[in-house]
């Protein structure tokens, strides 16, 4: 009886683990689809159609649970961070993607958690010791390193594509400094169904605006658009906000680095892309210093 609860916890520990290696899995298949529906679509109308078809999954989490009565405040943070969250930083991240490889933008990707952790001496007050700068510094060279290496052969990176990707994760952090304070007030479900849903709105609507609209696509191009709607995003957010309230954050942070990993594997695996030796030092430290901060950041939260 008294080893009862020990094992129901370890196996909801289990499958929270599961849970949120599987979101950071999927969300680093989004490049490998992207490149696919690149050839026959442009990166605006790929990435509306990408949130269109996470939406209609993501539809019941705000039509089917319990209401949340958000502020007039908190209801236009939501719009906000939608804005934001989806066509800004989408838009810039694919474009970036469109011209750089799928190897180099899912390293880069990995500097999310180095500019929240800069983001959070700059804004929210905490103080970094000297061998978290260190850490900061050796990271953000790696990720110049990235950017001026090339290959010999094979699809070649850009350094213009590279800094688009870093510049969407700068959305990112706005993104999550705005939602910070609202995923503790309300469901973290419905908070981010939510701020899908709004910004795919002004994303269908950018979109249309500034294309004309085009459907014609082989089924190829269909399946991979829809797997990045379905898969790297209704189901990576689902599985991940299911996943973080049944871990510790300070574990459960450090599956995002599993978004980059599958990425940079799929790019040179499926699409034959190679990494030269300055990009696999700087993936190294960027990626190392990634796990450092994910980590870090929310043990010391905790404490």
């Amino acid at each position: 009886m008294t080893q009862r609860p020990s094992v129901e916890s370890k196996t909801s520990q289990l499958r929270a683990t599961a849970a949120l290696a599987s979101a950071g899995a999927l969300w680093g298949t989004a490049f490998l689809f992207g490149k696919i529906a690149f050839c026959e679509m442009s990166v605006s109308t790929n990435v509306a159609l990408r949130f269109c078809f996470g939406s209609l999954v993501l539809l019941p989490v705000v039509f089917f649970r319990r209401p949340q009565r958000f502020s007039r405040r908190d209801f236009w943070n939501i719009v906000v961070a939608g804005v934001i969250g989806v066509p800004v930083q989408f838009l810039i991240q694919f474009k970036g993607l469109a011209l750089t490889t799928v190897s180099h933008a899912s390293l880069m990707v990995s500097s999310l958690p180095l500019l929240l952790a800069f983001s959070a001496v700059l804004f929210l007050g905490e103080k970094l010791r000297f061998f978290e700068w260190g850490v900061l510094t050796l990271s953000t060279a790696g990720a110049v390193l990235i950017s001026i290496s090339k290959t010999s052969s094979g699809p070649q990176p850009s350094m213009k594509g590279d800094l688009l990707v870093v510049l969407s994760m700068v959305a990112a952090v706005v993104l999550t400094l705005i939602t910070k304070r609202l995923v503790e007030i309300y469901d973290p479900a419905y908070v981010t169904a939510s701020t899908i849903l709004a910004g795919t709105v002004f994303l269908v609507a950018w979109t249309a605006i500034l294309e004309r609209p085009r459907l014609v696509f082989s089924a190829r191009a269909w399946l991979a658009v829809a797997a990045q709607g379905v898969l790297a995003t209704a189901m990576a957010y689902l599985l991940w906000n299911w996943g973080m309230v049944r871990l510790p954050a300070a574990k459960a942070s450090i599956f995002f680095n599993m978004e980059p990993l599958v990425g940079t594997i799929l790019g040179l695996i499926v699409l034959h892309e190679r990494l030269s030796g300055l990009a696999l030092l700087g993936g190294t430290m960027i990626v190392c210093g990634a796990m450092y901060f994910s980590t870090r950041t929310h043990a010391s939260a905790e404490e």
